[in-house]
């Protein structure tokens, strides 16, 4: 009787287990990002590369037994906007949508490490995430394809975090070539000041225009040049608002890192150098800072 008590209590916990996932959406970084034109719907053409970091959230989600909804909770950093403004929760009502005898309910804990307003991607990664849970959880059957089709109803880069490799994206960021880009071994510094960038502000001293040289041909460049030939057209607008921000890239160059961009529209900034770097933390002390080695 004892033993199969014990074989009762491990089986039960077993299938909880299984019951229970627990996913990390992870951030991005944009290495190079050009303003090519401006369309005639009003939004621009772009041309920049995605490149996955292992910085993440964490997303749990459970079986939900009162009823046939997501119960989302959120906790870490502070969201502007409600449940329903969430991406993760847009995310299960697409799907529940197309799936209704499928998707069931489910409970639903989101943990924010990834800083929000920072040019990371964090909301696109839940959201995607997201979809991918649901659809192993409830066994939809949607391939990567299909499931990037879903993805790119919730926001134009939230297709790219399906697949998660590195890509050259245009349009207005949503059409993805994959390329060979590879800096596994590097280390990332990630620093974010308590700024919040708006689109208005990031445009506001963009000239659009096509570069010279394509940027899928300029991370073919040796990383020891990427310093002077790969750029964020987004930067000269930011830094002249915020001085703050192009302080941070100073910092980090002075720091010995052989390439310092800022992300997307910012604020984040990040750099890459061939080693960690000792007390980043104390050396950005006030700042959002993290220090990864990249896969």
């Amino acid at each position: 009787m004892g033993k199969s008590n014990h074989f009762c209590r491990f089986f039960c916990n077993f299938a909880r287990k299984i019951e229970n996932m627990l996913i990390y959406p992870n951030a991005k970084i944009n290495i190079g990002l050009h303003v090519v034109e401006r369309r005639k719907d009003g939004y621009h053409n772009l041309e920049t590369v995605f490149y996955p970091i292992p910085l993440t959230d964490a997303l749990e989600i459970h079986a939900n037994d009162n009823g046939n909804d997501c119960d989302l909770r959120v906790g870490g950093t502070v969201l502007a906007g409600g449940p329903e403004d969430n991406l993760v929760m847009k995310a299960f009502r697409l799907l529940q949508s197309e799936f209704p005898d499928k998707v069931k309910g489910v409970r639903t804990s989101l943990v924010k490490q990834i800083p929000t307003g920072a040019g990371l991607g964090g909301g696109s990664s839940d959201g995607a995430f997201m979809l991918k849970a649901l659809n192993e959880r409830f066994s939809l059957g949607l391939s990567a394809e299909e499931l990037q089709k879903h993805a790119a109803k919730l926001g134009a880069d939230c297709p790219f975090f399906i697949e998660n490799q590195p890509v050259l994206a245009t349009g207005i960021g949503d059409v993805f070539t994959k390329i060979s880009l590879s800096l596994k071994g590097k280390t990332l510094i990630l620093v974010k000041p308590a700024i919040g960038v708006s689109t208005r502000d990031a445009y506001s001293q963009v000239v659009p225009a096509k570069p010279e040289v394509p940027l899928q041909q300029l991370i073919q460049l040796p990383l020891s040049d990427w310093k002077d030939a790969i750029h964020n057209d987004f930067e000269r607008s930011v830094f002249a608002i915020y001085p703050e921000i192009a302080g941070i890239k100073d910092r980090l160059y002075d720091l010995g890192a052989f390439y310092v961009s800022m992300s997307g529209s910012g604020s984040a900034v990040f750099g890459l150098f061939d080693a960690p770097i000792e007390h980043i933390d104390e050396i950005f002390s006030g700042y959002f800072i993290r220090q990864r080695t990249l896969d």
